[in-house]
């Protein structure tokens, strides 16, 4: 049996838009496949959810706030919306659950984007308002605060590639935008401490394990450029980690060369839980506690699950041992939800949402391990 650390977190993850339902944001206005509609309905049955997330041994969950519910036009914030999100804390709060809230995942107000989204000269200090209200508003009730989460995704797809709203093209965007990005953190993490000096603020970077000639090329621009702006404007690093990429990895993703379907997640991807310690062990130079705040795979008949979270927790516990500071693992995500583009298709939820029956919660096998896990703060081997 595999220990991890006194007070470590366990927990799961979700984001507003793709959950919640009913929100009015840029997505939503992009277009049918960009509109998750009622989601799960999180919204409304979120104290259903967190009983769930209890059940699961958790004592930890993160979500995000949605701006565009808070502040639907420019300076002009929602106090009803303002006092769900303070309903939605207290609920994780009489649960035993710590809140680790997202100020910002990816979707963003109308207004905001009129005005020219993230490339506007001004959107920093947009978003340092929004911050700022939302910390004053809450900051007897959240000890954890996210800033940005992913923004080495995010840019990329929304500013070079213009797959997601903005819907921009071209690395001129790409590098205003992860600029913009770098700035609203700075001046948000500036912002919360004056509010809160007592919180803990960080962002959330999505790293790959590049191996061999890739990790020469690539590793530094993705992993580590965000990482190297902010490293002095952050209290813990977050760690989203899904991939691993090599030379053969690309053939492979362009079906030059077969991998096995068992080595594979619903959406392709390949199973490599390795990497997850190579990618902790890059960021022990920083000297910051690490949370892995997303770790997960789509599965809809959930027959790789636990081993998928068994073998990443394996090699987490590894590089606690090697003495990174990894205080917390949190598994994407509680529930089936919308995978963006992507839609509802892909199933990453220890609770399956019966689309065709009322979105009826549904305990996957895996979600009765992943208690085991946390209850215990142990792994078998």
């Amino acid at each position: 049996m595999l220990k991890f650390p006194d007070k470590f977190y366990w927990g799961t993850a979700t984001s507003a838009y793709q959950v919640e339902g009913g929100i009015n944001n840029d997505w939503f206005v992009a277009g049918k496949k960009y509109d998750a509609g009622l989601a799960c309905d999180h919204y409304h049955r979120f104290e259903e959810d967190f009983d769930l997330a209890k059940n699961m041994n958790n004592n930890a969950h993160r979500f995000s706030i949605e701006w565009a519910r808070i502040e639907p036009g420019e300076g002009k914030f929602d106090e009803k919306e303002i006092e769900h999100y303070k309903k939605v804390i207290l609920a994780l709060k009489q649960r035993g659950l710590e809140p680790f809230v997202t100020l910002y995942h990816w979707t963003l107000p109308i207004w905001f984007t009129e005005k020219g989204g993230w490339l506007n000269k001004d959107a920093p200090k947009y978003f340092e308002r929004f911050v700022e209200k939302i910390v004053l508003e809450y900051r007897d009730l959240v000890k954890f605060w996210i800033t940005l989460n992913e923004p080495n995704i995010y840019a990329p797809h929304s500013y070079l590639q213009g797959s997601w709203p903005p819907f921009k093209r071209g690395f001129g965007n790409l590098g205003n935008a992860m600029r913009q990005l770098v700035e609203a953190h700075k001046l948000a993490f500036d912002k919360i401490h004056k509010i809160s000096p007592e919180s803990h603020v960080g962002f959330v970077t999505d790293n790959i394990w590049y191996k061999g000639i890739l990790k020469v090329f690539i590793d530094y621009k993705w992993n580590h450029w965000f990482l190297d702006k902010v490293k002095d404007y952050q209290d813990f690093i977050g760690l989203n980690y899904y991939f691993t990429h090599s030379i053969f990895g690309f053939l492979k993703l362009l079906h030059l060369i077969k991998v096995k379907k068992e080595n594979k997640t619903d959406m392709g991807f390949l199973i490599c839980p390795e990497g997850i310690y190579h990618v902790l062990k890059d960021l022990k130079k920083y000297n910051k506690p690490i949370y892995i705040l997303e770790n997960g795979l789509a599965d809809a008949k959930d027959g790789k699950r636990v081993k998928f979270i068994i073998d990443h927790l394996k090699w987490t516990h590894k590089a606690i041992e090697e003495g990174v500071d990894v205080r917390g693992y949190f598994y994407w995500s509680l529930l089936d939800n919308f995978e963006w583009d992507k839609g509802f298709g892909p199933r990453f939820g220890l609770i399956a949402i019966d689309y065709e029956d009322n979105l009826r919660r549904i305990p996957r096998p895996s979600s009765r391990i992943y208690a085991e896990i946390c209850g215990n703060n142990a792994i078998n081997i």
